[in-house]
């Protein structure tokens, strides 16, 4: 049984209306970072298999932009950003092709671990925009931030990268992920930049903070000064830089059962409280409805900083 799930449109603060496609089971990854807004790796993995059915997918991505067109709602790009790291997937040069013939760009985020593979290359060659993550050029600190299973090799990722980089024809895009207190000195910062201009030349580089409840709850965001000061280092650096600091807005678009379709958000998506009413209110939901996935033990709540977050609950392997 191939896993198959949509969800969204969402805000995302990088690719604007984004219809999300997850390709893989829950929580099967390559990494387990201390910052996952959906909580620790429930399998390491690197073997890659056939997870996904594209052409499934592809057809319930098509009935999801025909309901979208009905009532005018807009999506920017169709986003492979699933539970887990998205290039285990066998199937997913497959599943980009059949995206890409709807007509609308097609973005995979991924964390790189596999990318020193060449059929991994070859996938992501397909789609228009990808997202490569690097969150440290050290490799005591790579291990202290994202965890990765014990057979990966941080310098094989980064000969990868750029190898990757060399050849790829769309959009090229890193996203450094900030830990207070590990990655976010002066010194690791100007490593990375170093990396990124010389060798990746990315269309955008983004640095994120944990804007959401992390896996590991010792995981601080750094302040703003210190998120300026890594932005001038890539800056001078010559890359263009943008900032992910803030709250992309509560824009979810739901067209069908609406706490189905918060399921399926959630489970990729910690979704705030507000955004979760919002929806409720929009099809005549009241705040009950919530209350009773969390006392199923469907969803559960978080509170990270000023603000209550809902996250699915799931099982390994759950759809």
């Amino acid at each position: 049984m191939f896993f198959i799930s949509i969800f969204g449109p969402v805000p995302s603060r990088r690719l604007g209306s984004s219809l999300g496609v997850n390709n893989i089971p829950y929580k099967i990854c390559s990494y387990t970072c201390v910052y996952c807004q959906i909580g620790p790796t429930l399998r390491m993995e690197t073997r890659r298999q056939r997870y996904s059915d594209p052409e499934e997918l592809a057809a319930r991505v098509k009935k999801r932009l025909l309901q979208l067109a009905e009532t005018g709602e807009r999506v920017d790009y169709l986003t492979i950003v699933p539970d887990g790291e998205p290039t285990l997937d066998l199937a997913l040069e497959e599943l980009l092709s059949r995206l890409k013939e709807m007509g609308i760009p097609v973005a995979v985020i991924s964390n790189a671990s596999l990318i020193s593979k060449a059929d991994v290359r070859r996938a992501l060659f397909v789609a228009d925009w990808v997202s490569l993550k690097i969150d440290a050029l050290s490799q005591d600190l790579w291990k202290r931030i994202d965890r990765p299973h014990p057979s990966l090799d941080h310098d094989d990722i980064l000969v990868g990268m750029e190898e990757f980089a060399s050849f790829y024809k769309g959009t090229l895009c890193s996203e450094t992920m900030l830990v207070k207190g590990l990655n976010d000195g002066p010194a690791e910062l100007e490593k990375v930049a170093r990396f990124l201009s010389t060798s990746l030349n990315p269309s955008k580089a983004y640095i994120s903070v944990p804007t959401r409840p992390p896996a590991v709850s010792w995981v601080q965001m750094p302040d703003a000064e210190t998120v300026a000061i890594a932005y001038a280092i890539f800056a001078e650096q010559g890359i263009d830089t943008e900032t992910l600091t803030g709250y992309e807005g509560n824009a979810f678009v739901v067209t069908d059962d609406p706490i189905e379709e918060i399921l399926n958000i959630t489970a990729v998506h910690p979704m705030r409280s507000d955004a979760v009413k919002e929806v409720l209110r929009r099809k005549g939901y009241d705040e009950k409805s919530i209350d009773r996935l969390v006392s199923e033990g469907k969803i559960r709540r978080v509170r990270y900083g000023d603000w209550v977050y809902y996250v699915r609950v799931m099982k390994e392997g759950e759809q």
